[in-house]
Order: C-alpha cells, then structure tokens, then sequence
C-alpha cells in the first residue's frame, strides 16, 4: 500500500492575494494528495522548516509580487540549508504571476516547473503525480 502525496502550498513574502494557492491545495486535496497550507505572508525560512517538519513530496509557491526572483531561489536554498543537502529530494514548483523570460532563472535556482495563469489544476496535478523525487510507497 503506498502512502498519499504530501504537498505544501506556500505564499511567500509580503503577497496577500491566495486565491490561485488556495485553488490548487484543493486541487491536490480532490485528487487524494494531503494538502500543508502555510498561510500568507510567509518567509524563505518559514517555508523550509514547515516543509521540512511536515516531511512534504512537493513545494508548492504561489507568488503574485513580481518578487519572485528574489524568494524563490531563496526558498530553495533555505531548504537546502535546513535539509543539510545540495541535492534536495522534494519536487519544488512554482506558480502566479511569473514573466517567461524569468522561468530559466527560476529553473537554474531550483525550482523544477512553473506554471503561468490558464494552467490548468488537472495538468498541475497529473505533472506533480509524474515528477515526484522520491518514491511513495
């Protein structure tokens, strides 16, 4: 028997608009996954040790501030900090309102995927169900 996905939705930084966060934790909860909200206004370091204390799958951040260039790399690196490894073992996606041209940049800090406005929660889920860094069993 394997055990169900865990997954934080996390809103970091000063960004008080939860909507899109709060639609893909239930996106993740309908399709079976057990769903960590953080909340809003949380920091880098906040984030790492919720994730690391729940012991979460996935990193979901939500970001609408246009600081995402700032805090999501810096999430990244608080948990690998708090995880006392380079090579992290959670699968980290992003989402909001993030330009294209800044996707590399986020890819080449850490995080794994970035999903823009019009994805869609089916394809969300299906790619966090295929792309998780550890097994669930």
């Amino acid at each position: 028997m394997s055990r169900t996905i865990r997954v934080l939705v996390g809103k970091p930084g000063l960004d008080g608009h939860d909507r899109g966060a709060k639609v893909i934790a239930r996106a993740y909860r309908d399709a079976g996954m057990e769903v960590i909200y953080s909340g809003l206004h949380r920091t880098p370091e906040e984030l790492a040790r919720m994730a690391v204390e729940e012991d979460v799958d996935v990193v979901a951040l939500s970001i609408l501030s246009g600081a995402h260039a700032t805090l999501l790399p810096k999430v990244v690196d608080c948990l690998k900090k708090e995880k006392g490894s380079d090579q992290l073992d959670v699968l980290i996606l992003a989402g909001g309102i993030i330009p294209a041209e800044d996707v590399a940049f986020l890819k080449e800090h850490g995080i794994d995927e970035v999903f823009g406005p019009g994805t869609s929660t089916e394809e969300i889920v299906q790619y966090t169900r295929t792309h998780l860094k550890r097994e669930i069993a």
